[in-house]
């Protein structure tokens, strides 16, 4: 029942990721095009390149922040992500080198017994 769960979520969260596809190309470009402004306001020393490259960097800034669209689908990956990583249900299990302390011995030992 656990994988039906996640198969449907992984399912619903893939048609999500696809329909918004093409808002996350156009945040990407918006993401690129704000990088730009940044780095060419930074190296620029006239005042009239920092201006026309701050104006840049503030569209793209716009551009990105009303693209709600793929945020949504941004949302939807880290889901099918999350779907990806649990889909086996394995825990990792942790490695606990030797150590003087007893605590992390006894970690060790219990880990041991239990298996």
């Amino acid at each position: 029942m656990k994988k039906f769960g996640l198969a449907v979520l992984g399912i619903i969260a893939a048609i999500v990721v696809l329909t918004n596809l093409g808002s996350l190309i156009g945040l990407a470009i918006s993401a690129t095009i704000t990088f730009a402004g940044v780095h060419y306001y930074r190296k620029s020393d006239s005042t009239f390149l920092k201006l026309f490259w701050g104006f840049v960097l503030v569209m793209g800034l716009l551009t990105a922040v009303t693209n709600i669209p793929a945020f949504i689908g941004i949302v939807a990956m880290l889901g099918v992500y999350w779907v990806w990583r649990n889909w086996d249900g394995k825990k990792k299990e942790t490695i606990i080198t030797q150590s003087d302390d007893p605590f992390v011995n006894f970690e060790r030992q219990w880990n041991e017994i239990t298996k």
